[in-house]
């Protein structure tokens, strides 16, 4: 199948076509219904309001607007992604997680997304037609901040790139807020999920198995397989003991898990997970987005870490990614780093799922688009990947508005010592690194060829 081409600006237009279907350009001129009035979730401020809705694309939506409003808009986009049909729930829990804004003085608004899957652009435009929602039915923010979580970091990050002055013909965002972002767009941050599935097979020899049909592993599942999370978790037990602690293990199950640890370098946590993306979603991008080809390869990775790497590397199965593929995917999903407006990012140290090397590739490409002094990046010493600290959040879209309204550029020491006078508010939960500087993704993942 032959992969389009794409053009920044020309699909950037392209997607603001599609939004413009539902209406006019404008932002004010488009045919989307009202929301209607919902119950907030119980982590939101009670004298708050909540509004919900269902665009014309599908997607669900839930807005909030606090009581004392302080003007400015938080857009969210939420990660993953899922690859279930979206669900009304799906914005009620982002919403819950992200009460943090609202009892900061924010609104806030999120979306589903129209679809299950990785597809970043959809979710992109899904994304902007809330804004456009917002600014129709409930007010008109003085600013917008376009916030992205996790897969979401990606979404915000391309649709900052997409909507634009000269895409919209008026700012549409103000300053974009990355949080333990999957930054280094499909083609490069997914490649380790590649090298768990070939040193797990070449370990467990169990997925798939033997006597079952075999297939290349890049491809996550053939289409038409039924395999389910909980087949594969039976799967991880067996081999692995991964649903025991390590004393609990058997010697040789510690083994092959301390050998995935020591090589595709991720903690034991987090090995089910990876392995699960590795699969399911692997499937998504391979049989709905790239017409059947895998954008995945490991030629040329030498791989490190085992009792005997030269057995691992001759006995690891080897997969060449489909150059077709690779450009399709990446047209999709990778960023460009031509974002106009200020951009501020925060990443956990430690973060087993978004490793925090992801942030140095993502500044590369920051600078490479000519938006590197337009980019400041945080990191802290404590957290989760879904959630690192209360007074974490606000102490940055603070930061943001200060650059945007003062023209006063953040750096990681101010915000460090700016943490602080929130935890009164918010609670304790400051742990800002302004000194630490990422390795390189290269550091992090294995090297390989590429078409």
């Amino acid at each position: 199948m032959q992969a389009p081409r794409f053009f920044p600006l020309a699909a950037a237009a392209a997607a603001f076509l599609s939004l413009a279907a539902c209406g006019g350009g404008g932002d004010d001129d488009i045919k989307e219904a009202a929301p209607t009035a919902t119950a907030c979730p119980a982590a939101v401020p009670s004298t708050a309001r909540c509004l919900q809705g269902q665009d014309s694309a599908g997607a669900h939506y839930l807005i909030a607007m606090p009581q004392s409003w302080n003007g400015t808009l938080v857009l969210h986009a939420h990660g993953g992604p899922s690859l279930e049909a979206p669900t009304q729930e799906r914005a009620v829990e982002d919403l819950t997680r992200w009460a943090i804004a609202v009892k900061a003085g924010y609104a806030w608004a999120g979306s589903t997304f129209r679809q299950g899957g990785v597809e970043v652009r959809a979710a992109a435009e899904d994304t902007e037609r809330l804004r456009r929602i917002f600014r129709k039915h409930v007010e008109k923010p003085r600013r917008t901040i376009l916030h992205g979580q996790s897969w979401g970091a990606g979404v915000a990050a391309k649709a900052a790139e997409m909507f634009t002055a000269e895409t919209v013909g008026t700012q549409p965002y103000d300053a974009v807020l990355l949080t333990s972002g999957v930054l280094a767009g499909g083609t490069r941050s997914y490649d380790f999920r590649l090298d768990l599935r070939a040193v797990y097979q070449y370990l467990c020899n169990n997925h798939p198995r033997p006597t079952e049909p075999q297939y290349p592993l890049a491809i996550g599942l053939p289409a038409d397989s039924t395999m389910t999370q909980a087949d594969l978790s039976a799967r991880t037990a067996e081999c692995l003991g991964l649903n025991r602690t390590a004393a609990q293990r058997t010697p040789e199950q510690q083994a092959k898990v301390q050998t995935i640890e020591r090589v595709v370098r991720i903690p034991a946590s987090s090995i089910q997970a990876h392995l699960n993306w590795g699969t399911f979603h692997f499937q998504d991008v391979v049989a709905r987005r790239t017409g059947g080809a895998s954008p995945f390869g490991n030629i040329g990775a030498q791989y490190t870490g085992s009792a005997d790497d030269a057995a691992l590397n001759a006995g690891v199965q080897r997969l060449r990614a489909d150059p077709q593929a690779v450009q399709r995917f990446g047209a999709d999903t990778d960023p460009t780093g031509r974002i106009p407006v200020p951009v501020l990012s925060t990443k956990w140290i430690s973060d087993p799922t978004a490793f925090v090397e992801l942030d140095a590739y993502f500044k590369e490409v920051m600078v490479r688009g000519g938006a590197g002094d337009r980019f400041v990046q945080t990191f802290t010493t404590q957290g989760t990947h879904s959630y690192i600290s209360d007074p974490t959040y606000p102490t940055l879209l603070a930061a943001l508005l200060q650059w945007v309204d003062a023209g006063v550029k953040p750096t990681p020491a101010g915000i460090a010592q700016q943490c602080p006078s929130y935890e009164a508010a918010f609670g304790a939960g400051c742990s800002f690194a302004p000194d630490y500087v990422p390795a390189s993704l290269d550091t992090r993942v294995t090297v390989r060829e590429r078409p």
